[in-house]
């Protein structure tokens, strides 16, 4: 069997909400509940908090050893080199990718990402290029084999920055596979991403909700909450998605 690593991106710098990542609910920074999924989750080997070099990124890597994951520090901008060495500091294989901005992301959807990956032809899979689930559920898995490749055919800064832009652009040389979500978690006016502080609110208000109990709570769990609160969606309604941080 291959080694299967997920390999958190994350930084402390964010211009839109700085410190994001260390930011508390219920007494945890709130990147503690992204880690805990994670180890929730079959397949995955490995868990790499995969940050800077910068000071400030320091309670990242004192973060990842007080749960007992590892941790790389690479470049700033250029994540996709960051990526890379962070599954080679491992010896991983497969690489399931997310990014910090993903807190509640739903340990079964990263096994079903997973598990076709493993069971397909394919150099890559993907669940956010075709919308459909709730923002804050993506999910990317790929082999590292096709990002050192992707790595030697692409300088472009933003390539460098968004670490499969160069793979999604370019599928004549990487097969695809995109996931699409079942009817009950097609909810992509749902946005569950950190980027801003108003969705630190709206995170917060959910965690809190499920309590201390059920911090594994699921996609179709979080979305059927917003149904009966609408009006929690308007608490970052207006926020202005620029893509990953």
């Amino acid at each position: 069997m291959k080694r299967i690593a997920a390999i958190i991106e994350a930084r402390m710098t964010s211009k839109r909400l700085p410190g994001k990542h260390m930011l508390p609910v219920m007494g945890r920074p709130i990147i503690e509940y992204l880690i805990n999924r994670l180890k929730n989750v079959t397949s995955i080997d490995n868990i790499v908090m995969a940050t800077t070099v910068n000071d400030a990124d320091d309670p990242l890597v004192e973060l990842s050893i007080l749960n007992g994951i590892n941790y790389f520090r690479g470049s700033e901008p250029d994540v996709m080199t960051r990526v890379i060495e962070s599954a080679k500091s491992i010896d991983a294989e497969i690489i399931v990718s997310i990014t910090g901005d993903c807190p509640l992301i739903d340990p079964q959807l990263i096994e079903q990402a997973i598990q076709v990956f493993i069971h397909n032809e394919c150099d890559y899979v993907d669940n956010s290029v075709v919308p459909g689930y709730p923002g804050g559920m993506n999910i990317e898995v790929y082999s590292l084999k096709s990002l050192i490749k992707s790595s030697k055919l692409t300088i472009d800064p933003l390539d460098r920055e968004h670490v499969t832009s160069h793979m999604l652009r370019n599928r004549n040389i990487f097969k695809p596979i995109y996931l699409l979500p079942t009817p009950d978690l097609n909810h992509p006016e749902f946005e569950l991403e950190l980027d801003e502080k108003m969705d630190f609110d709206l995170l917060k208000k959910i965690i809190e909700h499920f309590g201390e109990n059920n911090q594994l709570f699921t996609c179709k769990e979080v979305i059927d909450l917003l149904k009966k609160k609408p009006e929690w969606c308007d608490i970052n309604k207006n926020v202005v998605r620029q893509g990953f941080e």
